[in-house]
């Protein structure tokens, strides 16, 4: 039989739940942990608006910031990890509109609000973030206007930097098989939106430098939001621009707003049917000194050329370069598409 060891001084254990009695109280972390567990559980995550005061960068990397309006006012802390999902640090009155949950910091027990998104009133933190970038630019010399490119005449290989499923690709094809069948057109998959998108689109502009074989590059998408949009503003995407040795096009959403990347030695920028018509005239207007009016056996023999060449195009009978293969692949669509790994 198995004996229990019993102690004839030791003092009565309570039988209350920890804090509920003198003699079996909580130590202050547990308080805090309890305190915590409760806060995060019974309360959502939530919008809330207010004034940004005593905005500080910890040496960590972390944000740390007071939410404030005319009757109260609570600690926020923005994670490093989480501050890859807003443009740029808030400055102090700056009115605002936070998402996050509560929580408590378990060291002092202090209750605050940790935040994964910011949104200023009006375009703030967005243009906080351009001028920021703009400004680090110009003192780098990438914004002059000496190093723009003008665009080649009569192309031969056109790169469209892109997504493969957007409607800017096809109003590209469109314009580009109605004024320049010559021209072939090679795409760059890639995100437009989201937080990979800014560093896929740098790596494609990279891979063509690489490739060597572009005579322009176009890089676009349909419109959207500012979010939607803000990858084409990247620093990563604008230092590609400026290290491409070939004119690139902006055509990136609407005509009303210029980012970053489209002020590094991007030729012209637009809509997509427009920097598209760009890269050849007709010839017509821009192309009067070079080109001529052919005569009537020239224009049967052109006809002829054009319509041979679009059936071939239509064939597929142009190139890809494969993600793991440096050789050429027959295209399975109507466009080749330039992909990690070739050169």
């Amino acid at each position: 039989m198995k004996t229990v060891p019993f102690d004839l001084f030791a003092p009565p254990r309570s039988r209350s739940a920890p804090g509920a009695a003198a003699d079996n109280p909580l130590s202050v972390g547990d308080l805090a942990l309890r305190t915590r567990e409760v806060v995060e559980s019974h309360l959502r995550p939530v919008w809330v608006r207010g004034e940004i005061t005593d905005f500080k960068r910890h040496r960590n990397g972390h944000w740390y910031f007071c939410l404030r309006d005319r009757v109260a006012q609570i600690r926020c802390v923005v994670w490093s990890g989480d501050q890859h999902r807003m443009p740029a640090p808030p400055d102090d009155g700056m009115q605002v509109v936070v998402f996050g949950h509560m929580t408590v910091y378990t060291a002092r027990a202090d209750l605050q609000l940790k935040v994964t998104r910011i949104d200023a009133e009006g375009d703030g933190l967005w243009r906080k973030a351009m001028e920021l970038t703009l400004a680090k630019l110009r003192r780098e010399g990438l914004l002059d206007e000496s190093r723009k490119r003008a665009i080649p005449r009569f192309p031969r290989v056109v790169a469209v930097v892109t997504s493969p499923d957007g409607a800017a690709l096809r109003d590209i094809v469109v314009v580009m098989r109605k004024r320049n069948l010559g021209a072939r057109l090679v795409l760059c998959p890639v995100k437009v939106q989201g937080d990979s998108a800014a560093g896929e689109i740098a790596a494609a502009l990279r891979r063509l430098t690489r490739w060597g074989k572009a005579d322009v590059v176009i890089v676009g998408r349909g419109g959207g939001g500012k979010e939607d949009l803000w990858a084409f503003n990247d620093e990563r995407v604008a230092r590609a621009v400026a290290a491409c040795p070939v004119p690139v096009i902006s055509a990136v959403g609407h005509d009303t707003v210029r980012g970053g990347g489209s002020r590094v030695r991007f030729a012209r920028r637009g809509k997509k049917g427009v920097v598209a018509g760009a890269t050849r005239p007709i010839g017509c207007a821009d192309g009067e000194d070079s080109v001529r009016a052919p005569s009537s056996h020239e224009a049967r023999a052109l006809c002829s050329a054009i319509i041979h060449a679009h059936r071939r195009q239509e064939k597929g009978v142009t190139w890809h370069v494969g993600r793991a293969t440096q050789r050429a692949e027959p295209a399975s669509d109507s466009f080749p598409r330039l992909r990690s790994g070739a050169r």
